[in-house]
């Protein structure tokens, strides 16, 4: 897949560059917004990784731009505000998620495979099944009814949703929710997915299938 990372920070930039690359993504680097319009227009990428802070164009310029255009770009926005309105407005511009400055870069990673699934339909509100996630605020309800879940029940049920009906592998939920050095295996999703039924209540939503995964369907 490829993708076109936009940060002024040098350093910051091609670091993270390399270490996409070897993750499998064929990316292309650009350090202002200008030069990011130009690039996006040249080349076939579907994933961005923007900063915020640009100069020639800042990052919501680009991003607003881009929405106007009718762009399918998945745009992954950095910033160092971090509040929740900083990250309301952001996604007001366009951008699909957000993620605040500094970061893990595990995370990063996190966000863009989910963003890679999701596409542009998904938007920070996913929902199927009377089920509903507000990816912003990171809160789940069912019909109307609002859920208390861990992170773990909440970072599955994300992925699962992200999914839109496809299956999802143990394997990628323990790479979409787990993080390295945490305990990890069959296990622990099989737990955390049996409190989330739990908690979704009935009519159970979750389908599962030996050698798939589970999914929740779209419009089951």
């Amino acid at each position: 897949m490829r993708l076109l990372l936009v940060d002024d920070q040098r350093d910051l930039a091609d670091g993270l560059a390399e270490g996409l690359r070897h993750e499998g993504y064929a990316v292309d680097v650009a350090y202002d917004g200008g030069t990011a319009l130009a690039r996006i227009a040249d080349t076939d990428a579907e994933l961005m990784v923007l900063d915020r802070d640009l100069p020639v164009l800042t990052g919501d310029a680009v991003c607003r731009i881009l929405r106007e255009q009718g762009h399918p770009v998945r745009i992954l926005m950095l910033t160092a505000a971090g509040t929740l309105d900083d990250r309301v407005a952001g996604l007001d511009l366009g951008a699909d998620d957000y993620l605040a400055k500094p970061f893990a870069y595990v995370e990063l990673l996190a966000r863009l495979r989910a963003l890679a699934r999701r596409g542009r339909t998904g938007g920070p509100v996913l929902e199927s099944s009377g089920v509903r996630v507000d990816t912003v605020r990171r809160v789940a309800e069912r019909d109307g009814r609002p859920m208390r879940l861990t992170p773990k029940e909440y970072g599955v049920l994300e992925t699962l949703l992200a999914a839109r009906g496809g299956y999802v592998t143990v394997d990628e939920l323990l790479d979409e929710v787990w993080e390295r050095g945490e305990e990890r295996g069959r296990t622990v999703v099989k737990a955390a997915m049996h409190t989330l039924r739990r908690k979704l209540g009935p009519p159970d939503v979750i389908d599962s299938a030996v050698g798939h995964g589970y999914r929740i369907e779209v419009g089951a």
